[in-house]
């Protein structure tokens, strides 16, 4: 008898100037994260990832994806789209960051406080939410996950493998540094 092993992969590879990507595109191992703002496991992973990232530095690239659960996290789309928004003025990771910090905090004052807090163009900000400009952006990378595998957040992949481990620090840790060599 056989069976046949199943590897849940990346469809949609990582692009320099599509993704948001923290560290160098030279780096050993890259980490892709399909991420809920709203999402209280992708809140618990928030400090995790900061951990692995400061202790890997430069030989780990991370990319974070949108993965927004709509029918769980009401305000999780709307938050992608204004973490996009901040991208659009060259803050997307000083907003990922004050969202996953504020987590339980994600109405629209809210995330127009944090526009404000990071000196952004609340005009446009304001604009470009209530337009939904990003919806398409987050749609695709909600796509993009369900065609690789994902099915709840959040969800890694280390150089293209989902990461079906526990992403507690060390097994997620041990991991990288196995894809690292």
């Amino acid at each position: 008898m056989s069976t046949t092993q199943w590897e849940a992969v990346l469809t949609m590879p990582v692009a320099e100037d599509r993704d948001h990507i923290q560290w160098p595109a030279d780096a050993t191992v890259t980490l892709v994260q399909y991420g809920d703002y709203e999402c209280p496991y992708c809140g618990a992973a928030y400090p995790i990832i900061k951990q692995v990232q400061a202790r890997m530095g430069a030989r780990l690239r991370f990319v974070f994806r949108n993965f927004p659960i709509t029918t769980s996290h009401p305000h999780a789309e709307m938050a992608a789209e204004a973490a996009e928004a901040a991208g659009a003025q060259g803050m997307f990771w000083q907003m990922h960051d004050l969202l996953y910090e504020n987590q339980r905090h994600l109405l629209d004052q809210d995330l127009r406080a944090y526009a404000e807090e990071l000196g952004l163009d609340l005009e446009l900000f304001d604009k470009e939410l209530a337009e939904h400009v990003h919806a398409a952006r987050v749609h695709e990378d909600f796509l993009s996950g369900v065609r690789s595998g994902v099915n709840g957040t959040p969800t890694f992949y280390i150089n293209g493998t989902r990461h079906d481990d526990s992403y507690d620090v060390e097994p997620l840790l041990v991991a990288l540094e196995r894809a690292a060599t």
